[in-house]
């Protein structure tokens, strides 16, 4: 395929899974949003009430970064590991597999799928977060590119969740043991200043943190990591994570009977 064949084939994956999640846009699109009122309701406004400020910031305002990007990754994640795991199941991700279509095509396809919920997601939840503070952003460009790179990492990771599991309910698995765990330890609701030493190393472990407080400095400019170690953690799990979905799909691992 020439290189113009393989655009159209990208943009026609791309806007199917963006049909798909906006089809039914109160299943995918609505939740998020009410999600994060309630979480900046009860931990912002009641709790945060009687919590002291973080780095200068009112706790509602420390922890609204938090919880966009929480719902950035949850929804890149969900988005691309339902989407694959129901093209395996139907069995219509074998036509891309054995057509002259390019495996990275159809990776990069699915992903910037993902990235779009995550992205637009995040931009809902960022307009209802304007219900209850009045913060700006301190940098638009490192915002932005820490939540693109963030919704990229997390829909590969979805992507090589949806080759490995055999039925729906593996694709629960992860989000429910992994993904839950590491946002709600990755500094959403507090700075890891306040943990004691061993658990601040700990912490570190976290690849979540350095995606957290990468958004949190765009936003306040206030982080726990330094912004370069950040994108570097990122850029890195981009790397590991495309290689291993590439050479899954080129090997058929998970999909070919």
């Amino acid at each position: 395929m020439n290189t113009y064949q393989n655009f159209i084939a990208f943009i026609t994956i791309v806007r199917k899974e963006v049909l798909r999640f906006m089809r039914i846009w109160v299943q995918t699109l609505t939740p998020p949003a009410v999600n994060a009122a309630l979480y900046i309701v009860i931990f912002g406004s009641l709790i945060g009430a009687h919590m002291p400020s973080m780095d200068g910031y009112d706790y509602i305002d420390y922890i609204i970064p938090g919880i966009i990007m929480m719902s950035v990754i949850i929804n890149s994640y969900s988005n691309v590991v339902s989407s694959f795991y129901s093209a395996k199941f139907q069995r219509s991700i074998e036509e891309m597999l054995v057509s002259p279509l390019p495996n990275y095509i159809i990776l990069v396809g699915f992903v910037i799928g993902g990235v779009c919920r995550g992205m637009l997601v995040g931009s809902i939840v960022a307009v209802v977060t304007m219900l209850f503070t009045t913060i700006s952003i301190n940098n638009v460009a490192i915002t932005l590119s820490i939540a693109f790179l963030t919704s990229v990492v997390f829909s590969i990771g979805g992507l090589i969740n949806a080759v490995f599991a055999k039925n729906f309910d593996d694709i629960t698995i992860i989000p429910n043991f992994v993904l839950t765990p590491l946002t709600y330890f990755g500094g959403i609701f507090y700075s890891i200043k306040l943990l004691p030493e061993t658990w601040q190393t700990v912490s570190q472990l976290n690849p979540v943190l350095y995606m957290v407080n990468g958004f949190r400095y765009g936003i306040l400019g206030v982080s726990d990591i330094q912004i370069e170690l950040a994108f570097l953690v990122i850029f890195v799990f981009i790397f590991v994570f495309g290689t291993i979905a590439l050479i899954l799909l080129n090997r058929g691992i998970g999909i070919k009977n």
